[in-house]
Formats: C-alpha cells, structure tokens, sequence
C-alpha cells in the first residue's frame, strides 16, 4: 500500500527525520509532505507581496503563502501525523488537526503524556495518540502492512 503522510507541527526536533527514516529502514511505501519547517523562510513566505512594518500584516500574509501549501498537503494525504511539541504551543499544530477532523482525514497526535489534558479534544478526533517517533513508524508499519 502506497501513502502519502504529512507531517505536521512542531518545527524544533528531528521528529520527522525519524518518521522519515525510520520508514525508510523498513521499506515502508510511504512518501512523505510537510509545510516548510525552516522558521525564517516560514515567517518570510508573504514578503513577495511587499515588505511590511507592521508584524500583524506580515504574518497575515505569509500565513496565507503557507495556507497554499498546507491546505492542498492536507487535503491530499492519506494520513497526517500532527506533532505538539513542550517547547512551544503549537497552534498551527491544533489547527492543522481541526482540518483534518472536518475533512475526515485521520491523524495521529504525537506528544507527551504531561499534555493530555489540554489536547482532550485534539486526542478525541485522532485515530491513535503516540509518545514516540518510533511507536509512529510501527503505526505506519501496520497501516500499510498486506495482512
């Protein structure tokens, strides 16, 4: 079975160089997407349009540059894997998650147990919530296996 993952969220470790190798070590068909992880080019995608002062507008703009990738990412996959981090909040994250719920795309969550509380409804929708890259490969590993 061939997939397409996407992986969204957390942009500050190697979760998804594990997923991705991971996958990889095991000759799992999966190819995998996921929106621009480099934070300054992320920040700078609306900068095109015309630099702007104003921080409000600047983030307006490029939220809408990285809206055309992630829209048209996750409404292409077959699974999502959306990652919240202990860093950060993740919005993009929880918001990336709601899509999928209205789409009816599954998605795996992938964060810590010490987050469950505030993730209640994020977790509700998911399919399966995982701690580790590697209980992630096993999904994938499963979800894709012939028997």
């Amino acid at each position: 079975m061939n997939l397409t993952v996407y992986l969204s969220g957390e942009i500050h470790t190697d979760w998804r160089q594990k997923i991705m190798q991971g996958a990889k070590d095991h000759g799992l068909a999966i190819k995998f997407t996921s929106a621009v992880t480099e934070h300054e080019a992320s920040d700078a995608a609306g900068d095109v349009l015309g630099k702007d002062d104003n921080g409000f507008w600047r983030d307006h703009k490029s939220s809408k540059v990285n809206a055309i990738r992630t829209k048209n990412m996750i409404q292409n996959c077959d699974i999502a894997i959306i990652r919240f981090g202990d860093k950060y909040k993740q919005w993009n994250a929880a918001f990336d998650a709601g899509y999928c719920a209205a789409l009816g795309k599954p998605y795996i969550t992938l964060h810590a147990e010490d987050i469950i509380h505030p993730l209640k409804e994020v977790d509700a929708a998911a399919m399966a919530w995982a701690q580790t890259p590697e209980q992630i490969v096993e999904l994938l590993k499963y979800v894709t296996s012939d028997s």
